[in-house]
């Protein structure tokens, strides 16, 4: 389906603490974490416990789904069905990159994330920090929203990520120089093999 998807090769930045990182996750911890976007808040999709300490520590109405990001499309692509030709489209031209793909979401992601949606929300920053820790991440993909309070300003900057999630997430993970350009990804759903824009964000659709 994605013959053509170039696969994203990190250029070898040392993240410290990736054995405590790793450790977090596997027990039921959250980080926080730079995107090409905004600062991130994720832990493992297949822990209900860890995404609902993530509704808790933002405060999040529970009625609003997570998303779920990697560093490669085919790490995400058990947790929906078969994508409409124009969601491909799409993926093939934007990932990685500032865009989240709704489309409808595989039995393999539970209803926790999606709050009883139909639907999940898919993306691939480009961010070369993001991509090394999905790579430390079990199972390469993270159920994840964004790294501050509900109904407040997203994070740009590591200081305002550590600020807003200090005491809160397990661990502020520095971005390394790879800073977010801090505006939020352009949401688009694809169901039905029609495009529907749901928020506008960094990139502007042409296809």
């Amino acid at each position: 389906m994605f013959d053509d998807i170039i696969f994203y090769n990190n250029g070898g930045i040392m993240i410290e603490d990736k054995e405590k990182i790793q450790e977090i996750l596997l027990n039921g911890g959250v980080i926080a974490y730079v995107t090409d976007t905004v600062w991130g808040l994720g832990c493992l999709p297949d822990n209900p416990s860890a995404v609902q300490k993530i509704y808790d520590i933002k405060k999040r109405e529970a009625h609003k789904p997570l998303i779920l990001m990697s560093n490669e499309v085919y790490n995400l692509l058990d947790y929906v069905k078969p994508i409409p030709k124009i969601g491909q489209k799409l993926i093939k031209k934007y990932f990685p990159g500032a865009l989240t793909v709704v489309a409808d979401k595989s039995e393999k992601t539970p209803d926790y994330i999606t709050s009883g949606m139909k639907t999940v929300g898919i993306r691939v920053p480009d961010n070369e920090v993001f991509r090394e820790i999905c790579e430390i991440a079990p199972g390469h993909v993270l159920a994840t929203t964004s790294a501050n309070l509900s109904h407040q300003p997203s994070a740009k900057t590591y200081e305002q990520a550590l600020s807003n999630m200090q005491n809160l997430a397990d661990i502020v993970i520095p971005d390394y120089g790879y800073t977010a350009k801090g505006l939020e990804s352009t949401v688009v759903g694809v169901m039905n093999d029609e495009l529907r824009v749901f928020r506008q964000g960094a990139v502007v659709i042409e296809i």
